[in-house]
């Protein structure tokens, strides 16, 4: 008798974490044990000086084909009371996507194939989308007669505003990689054999830089789509403040005067 294969693969190489979904026959739906694998991952990333940068790919030919919610909390009519569902919400699709977008490293999705509902809301969470050629992205709540979760209406607008986000969730259509990088959704299309090369050199070029600086910075650019330009420039100040007793900022000033390159520690 063999042992089931795991269905999150983890791994930590060159102060990258690699998060792969690893169901590839069920097109990696995600069940609930694997979603609060991946949350448990992306705080261990948050906590350890060691980890300085996130990749979250998968095997086989789907990223992502949304929620796989047997054996989750009960979601038919009959079995449910008022309450249930908003609950199952909170505690999964959308603490999922939190925890992706409150990750104190950079995350780069490297999406493989469809990344579909749920799917496509965790690579789109992330701060950077790598995508292959037949990646595609689907808002395929619509399709089901369901709305939209995860932080879906959340986080469409902000990428390609509420007019074309609109029309993504309204009719549901796949949008193939190269239209999603058009529209802003995607940072890069490659080849699908090109994928994980690039995927790693960006990661491994993020676990060079000065990991506190970036971390704020993303806290700043994600913040500053919610709040009034004086609460931004407030949280700019502070977080200019706080950077400057870093180790890495100290280096970066000595490096440019010094002119030579830095040698970023993530501290």
């Amino acid at each position: 008798m063999t042992d089931a294969p795991e269905t999150i693969l983890h791994r930590t190489d060159a102060s990258v974490s690699w998060i792969t979904l690893n169901r590839p026959d069920a097109m990696n739906a995600l069940t609930w044990d694997q979603r609060d694998r991946i949350i448990a991952l992306l705080a261990d990333a948050s906590a350890d000086p060691a980890v300085r940068a996130v990749v979250i790919t998968a095997t086989g030919k789907g990223f992502c084909a949304g929620a796989d919610l047997r054996g989750g909390p009960a979601t038919t009519t009959g079995d449910r009371v008022a309450g249930d569902v908003a609950r199952m919400i909170r505690l999964g699709a959308q603490r999922l996507i939190t925890a992706v977008l409150d990750c104190e490293k950079p995350v780069i999705a490297a999406v493989n194939g469809t990344a579909a509902g749920i799917g496509a809301h965790l690579a789109l969470a992330c701060d950077l989308v790598i995508a292959a050629e037949p990646a595609r992205f689907i808002e395929v709540f619509v399709r089901r007669g369901l709305v939209p979760d995860g932080g879906g209406a959340y986080l469409l607008p902000r990428l390609v505003g509420p007019q074309k986000a609109k029309e993504l969730m309204f009719f549901g259509d796949a949008v193939p990689a190269a239209e999603a990088e058009r529209l802003g959704l995607v940072n890069k299309v490659v080849p699908a054999e090109e994928l994980e090369t690039t995927a790693r050199a960006w990661a491994e070029r993020l676990a060079q830089g000065p990991t506190r600086a970036i971390a704020m910075t993303k806290q700043l650019v994600n913040a500053s789509l919610d709040g009034d330009r004086a609460t931004a420039l407030a949280a700019e100040a502070t977080a200019q403040e706080i950077n400057m007793t870093t180790a890495d900022a100290n280096e970066g000033v000595a490096s440019f005067v010094e002119r030579r390159t830095p040698k970023y520690l993530g501290r």
